[in-house]
């Protein structure tokens, strides 16, 4: 398949190893590179996000098959897979920089977001309100390549072990029929 058929999506919900070893997991999912976006300086160095100086937030980007998933399935996963109820945290990461955030990247995307956490609030789904941002995308920057496929890398790694772990069991649990095989 050639990437003119891939789509993008792009999300910040906290550490980026976390997120990319989830989407990582899903059929028809291509790609997922780990990056910063949202922020005000170009090329922003890991050390200067982690530390919360530049306003992006740690995300990832997807290039994914729609034939095979779509973007409501990737949005269920992103909201399943962490708390859109904390402002700016995610259990031990702390700061905008790991905000819930949905970067959309068309009028579709953005429509649909809106339909999913209208839809989770009104069902109560989770104990509190979603408080994701929803923005439209703005330049995304990959980071460096020792971030690049981390828990796959390290999962041995007790940051693996305990925060990521439970992550990818809630994706088997809930989305078994959706992951790679």
């Amino acid at each position: 398949m050639s990437d003119k058929n891939l789509s993008l999506a792009t999300f910040a919900n906290g550490c980026f190893w976390c997120t990319e070893a989830v989407f990582q997991r899903l059929e028809g999912v291509h790609e997922v590179k780990s990056g910063f976006t949202g922020g005000k300086i170009k090329n922003p160095p890991y050390r200067e996000v982690v530390m919360g100086r530049t306003g992006h937030a740690e995300a990832i980007q997807v290039s994914y098959d729609e034939s095979v998933i779509n973007y409501k399935d990737l949005l269920y996963v992103f909201f399943a897979t962490h708390d859109p109820t904390t402002l700016n945290r995610q259990g031990y990461d702390v700061g905008e920089q790991y905000r819930s955030e949905i970067f959309y990247h068309d009028e579709n995307q953005k429509n649909t977001a809106e339909l999913v956490m209208q839809e989770l609030n009104s069902a109560e789904y989770f104990d509190g309100k979603i408080v994701t941002k929803l923005s439209e995308a703005s330049r995304f920057y990959e980071a460096e390549e020792e971030h690049q496929n981390f828990y796959n890398n390290f999962t041995e790694n007790r940051y693996c072990q305990v925060i990521i772990e439970p992550k990818l069991a809630t994706l088997r649990e809930k989305f078994s029929h959706k992951l790679k095989s």
